[in-house]
């Protein structure tokens, strides 16, 4: 069996373990404060988030550090799927998508062996929505960062996206 975060079991212990963020403050803003996956790796937070999908499968522990970190700066959780999210109308300039175009293939363009720069990218993503998207299909994204993750995103992107002006 693989981990995936649109399993209910699965999604309901993230979920729960992202609630545990507003309880334990010190704890997301300890993982708030990670700049790489590795120091994900070395709190708390992260390893109770561990133990509790352990039970499920195997874990790819680098790639579970990235949704820990990224997730722990998420403050509202909207269903959604997250390409959808990011392709959404901005309330500033409703002509345009919350995260353009460029920065959305500059992030498609990054390669799953480097998930330092995952990383970043996916908080400043986070942040351009406002903090409120969709838990499980952003840490499903995360996680299953690959070829058919980029693919299938790409197609819910442009097809919700405003048109790009050339």
């Amino acid at each position: 069996m693989y981990v995936s975060f649109t399993d209910p079991e699965i999604r309901d212990e993230l979920i729960k373990w992202w609630r545990s963020l507003d309880i334990s403050r010190g704890d997301r803003a300890e993982l708030r404060r990670c700049h790489s996956h590795l120091n994900v790796a070395f709190t708390p937070a992260y390893h109770r988030l561990r133990r509790a999908l352990a039970t499920y499968g195997p874990l790819k522990d680098g790639n579970l550090a990235v949704v820990a970190g990224v997730l722990s700066h998420v403050k509202t959780y909207s269903p959604g799927f997250f390409p959808v999210q990011m392709a959404s109308l901005d309330s500033a300039d409703r002509k345009k998508a919350k995260v353009s175009g460029l920065r959305f293939r500059r992030l498609l363009k990054i390669d799953g062996a480097d998930p330092d720069k995952l990383y970043g990218s996916m908080i400043r993503v986070v942040h351009l929505l406002g903090d409120d998207v969709d838990i499980p299909s952003l840490a499903n994204g995360i996680y299953w960062w690959n070829e058919r993750t980029k693919k299938d995103w790409a197609f819910a992107y442009y097809e919700h996206a405003p048109r790009e002006e050339l």
